[in-house]
Order: C-alpha cells, then structure tokens, then sequence
C-alpha cells in the first residue's frame, strides 16, 4: 500500500501537522508489524512548507516536528516540500531537515495518482 499525506498547515498553532505525522507514524509502525509493505509519503504545502525546517526548539514535553519528519524519514517515507509555497515564504533556498526535499505540483500529481490512499490534512 502506498499512502500519500497532505499537509497544509503550519507545525505548530494547530494540531494538524501533528496529527498527519502521527498518523504517518502508525503506518509505518504497521507495516512492522503485520508483513505488509506500507509507503509513506508526506506532502507539505503552504504553511505547512515550514515543517522542513531544521533546529526547531520546542519546550520539553511538548510535540516537536521536525523530530517526527526525522523519524518518518529513517523508516524510510518521503517528505517533499511543495516549491512554490516555500518559495512564497521566503524559504525556499534556506537549509531542510535531511531528507527532505524541495518539490513541484507535477511530483505530487504524480504521487497522487501512484498512491492508493490520498489523506488530506
């Protein structure tokens, strides 16, 4: 199964990015567990582009993305960042969590159209 995860808010102010990342988390948990292949490929659009940013510092306790991008990357998901939006916001030449990369509509298209389920977030 190939599952393809939107996202497009901001790391942190909602729970959004939280949430896609957990959920892209379980999934890849699951395919450990039950002998099916699961891919997972994350999609940040919009605000959601600043996700990819390395040296977040979030208070202890509290949720930290790019650690959760970090760990969905060593099992081996995708993370790409929707070009235009990082470009928007002035991001787009700035350093990203290792990884990560730069993207266009055309991939997402692409991705879209490979993926068995489209989760929107």
């Amino acid at each position: 199964m190939k599952y393809l995860i939107i996202i497009n808010d901001a790391p942190y102010g909602t729970e959004k990015a939280y949430n896609a990342l957990r959920l892209a988390m379980q999934l890849q948990k699951e395919s450990t567990s039950d002998g099916e292949t699961k891919e997972v490929r994350i999609f940040l659009m919009a605000d959601a582009a600043t996700c990819a940013l390395p040296n977040q510092n979030t208070p202890a306790g509290y949720y930290n993305i790019e650690r959760m991008l970090k760990s969905i990357l060593n099992k081996g998901g995708h993370v790409r960042i929707c070009g235009t939006c990082a470009d928007a916001r002035g991001i787009k030449n700035l350093p990203l969590i290792e990884g990560a990369q730069i993207s266009t509509m055309a991939e997402l298209a692409a991705w879209t159209v490979d993926s068995d389920k489209v989760i929107t977030f």
